[in-house]
Formats: structure tokens, sequence, C-alpha cells
């Protein structure tokens, strides 16, 4: 039998179903240092076992909340907009080691961004909606993404998911939802 990655050969597969009948879940949680969104409780790195066209296979993925997806749009809409009057700018998750900036231009910038997020915000103009994504030409298994209607991400909403997902009854939430940050309900 031909595999398209480790992620469909049966030994990997059975080891997570082990390491799951270990915890006691459905799936695991997958430590990932690069995300630090993932102590926020809005954002899990997971893995758990399904089907692709009857095949058994192994999905890994993040899970991750409405309101952090629209967050993470709105922050991206916002550099994206900065950037066409302001080519030089360069995110602080974007800046590489060694990167020299200017104090006062940066400043200038972040302040910008900071409004228009907040008018993005107000005027709702960046609006999500639940989704799964999958990527089948994925390193390990298959890439998953899962966006989710709810307000933390933690083991039972993973588990809901994961019932619904495998027994083919997932049903999103196709509603478009905005919404603004802590610091502007704050004022």
């Amino acid at each position: 039998m031909n595999y398209r990655n480790e992620g469909y050969a049966p030994e990997e597969i059975e080891g997570l179903r082990e390491e799951c009948r270990e915890t006691g879940r459905s799936f695991i949680y997958v430590e990932d240092e690069d995300l630090d969104v993932l102590e926020s409780g809005e954002c899990a790195h997971i893995q758990f076992v399904g089907k692709d066209f009857g095949e058994d296979v192994i999905y890994d993925g993040l899970v991750y909340t409405l309101r952090l997806h629209h967050s993470s749009t709105v922050y991206e809409t916002a550099v994206a907009q900065i950037r066409k009057t302001h080519p030089e700018y360069v995110p602080p998750e974007e800046r590489q080691p060694g990167y020299s900036i200017d104090v006062a231009k940066d400043e200038e910038i972040e302040e910008l961004l900071t409004e228009l997020i907040e008018e993005l915000e107000e005027t709702e103009a960046v609006k999500v909606q639940e989704h799964v994504e999958l990527e089948h030409d994925f390193e390990y298994g298959i890439g998953i993404d899962v966006c989710l209607n709810v307000e933390e991400i933690n083991d039972e909403v993973v588990e809901n998911f994961i019932t619904q997902f495998n027994a083919g009854t997932l049903k999103l939430d196709t509603t478009l939802y905005s919404f603004t940050s802590d610091e502007v309900d704050e004022e």
C-alpha cells in the first residue's frame, strides 16, 4: 500500500490512538513553541485520527476561536493598508535579528496602525465566519484549520468538533461576525 506521507502509516495512526487512550481524549495537544497564542485559551494545536476516503489518517492542525480569527484578520488588513502608504513598514513579528528601526517613524506608524484597527472594528469592515479548511498536500497526515464561534478552545469544544467531524454531522455557522477588541470595549 502506498502512503502519501507518514500521517497515513498504520503504525503512526496506532501510536496516536495509544496516546489518545492514555489521555482519555480522542485527540492530543501538540506542543508548538512558535505559537504564543496557544497559551491564550483561544487556540490549540491538535492531532486526531479521522478518515480520508474511508482510509484512517492523522489530522494535524489548529482549532481557534472566531474572535481570534477576527482580530488576526483585522490586524492583517490594517498592516496591508499601512504598507500602501508606508511600504518600508515591517511589523514586529516579521522583523529579522539585526533589523534597524527608526523609533520616531515606527511609533508614528504604530499609532496609525492602532487607529486603523479601531476604525476597522468600529465600522465592522471585517467579518468572519466559522470554517474548516483541509490541506491534503501536508507534511504529516492532513492539515486542518478549524475556526469555531466559541469563547475558548478547551477539551469539550475539541471533543465535540472531532465527534461531529468524524461522524460527518458537523454544521458550521455561516453567519458573518464582527468583534471589537477588549481595549475598545473598555472605553
